[in-house]
């Protein structure tokens, strides 16, 4: 019999990378936690981690008990949620998502919801997708509105609850440009010919993405920071430390000072879907995902909405 408490301690070993800490994270001391390593270790029969001087790695056999951790924790919190609703008339309905897009896409969804489910309370929680991700599957999270760039979506690393992604629409990215710079007056620009120009991102993700085009399009970009905030980039634009590049959804409010210019094809874009366990669905989670669907629709840039033969599940990695 495979204890539900060492399959915990596994995973936060997994997450953090160390026994010391994940003691920390689980508030216990390193040697309890090495214990239970030890002990699920002898009930398997197999080493699950491998441990040195810098730290601990998963085997082949901890990769696979993480993954039916995260199962188990999925379905444990989903058995929790149920029996609460058993209990309650009020309905409980948990979002993920992430700042640009929920701000885009969050709340004329949510207003149908409740139009729809008056009595289901809903929760809402700020994060990245490879967060958010982690959080549907750990049973903490209904939904998640995620994105992705080029690749499969992050954090969907090994085995585990069966993720569906339903594509909303595609996100392309803009450069931003002072109104005076000599090149906004372009219909569309190609990114090569901003290789010199100095620039400033609104997020670390974007960040890695321009690096890679920059790369194939000859160049190394000159980044003079990044932040957290597209609007906060367009500002530092605005007062010309550089150039930056910015999806659809974040260009709006409008910014006096900059200007916003496509990029030539292949235009660089972000894959925004929304994320469910593969389970039957609760007629909330519907109602969501539908009113989703069609703001997104009315809000995507033409030819930007998914495609019907768009692959609607993400290979597995």
């Amino acid at each position: 019999m495979i204890d539900v408490q060492r399959l915990r301690v596994l995973r936060s070993v997994a997450e953090h990378g160390s026994f010391n800490r994940a003691a920390t994270a689980l508030r216990l001391t390193p040697s309890a936690v090495s214990q239970h390593i030890a002990a699920l270790e002898r009930s398997l029969g197999a080493r699950v981690v491998d441990r040195s001087t810098r730290g601990v790695t998963l085997t082949q056999a901890g990769r696979v008990m993480v993954g039916a951790a995260e199962s188990v924790a999925a379905e444990l919190a989903h058995a929790v949620r149920e029996i609460d609703r058993l209990g309650t008339t009020r309905s409980r309905l948990t979002v993920a998502t992430f700042t640009s897009g929920g701000r885009i896409l969050l709340p004329d969804a949510l207003t149908r919801l409740t139009a729809a489910h008056p009595g289901t309370a809903v929760h809402i929680r700020e994060a990245e997708p490879e967060d958010s991700l982690r959080m549907l599957r750990g049973g903490a999270v209904d939904v998640a509105l995620a994105y992705h760039f080029d690749g499969p979506l992050p954090g969907l690393r090994g085995p585990g609850p069966d993720v569906r992604w339903i594509p909303l629409m595609e996100d392309p990215l803009h450069v931003v440009l002072p109104e005076t710079h000599p090149l906004g007056g372009r219909p569309v620009l190609n990114l090569a010919e901003l290789a010199d120009e100095p620039w400033v991102l609104g997020c670390l993700k974007t960040e890695a993405y321009l690096r890679r085009y920059a790369e194939r399009a000859g160049f190394s970009p000159d980044v003079r920071g990044s932040t957290t905030d597209y609007f906060f980039a367009r500002s530092l634009v605005a007062a010309g430390v550089g150039l930056s590049l910015i999806p659809t959804v974040a260009l709006t409010p409008a910014l006096p000072g900059v200007r916003a210019v496509p990029l030539d094809a292949p235009t660089p874009a972000r894959h925004i879907g929304a994320a469910v366990l593969r389970r039957p669905a609760r007629p909330e989670v519907t109602t969501l995902i539908e009113a989703l669907r069609q703001h997104a629709e009315a809000t995507a840039p033409p030819g930007h909405r998914p495609q019907p033969a768009a692959r609607a599940d993400p290979p597995r990695p």
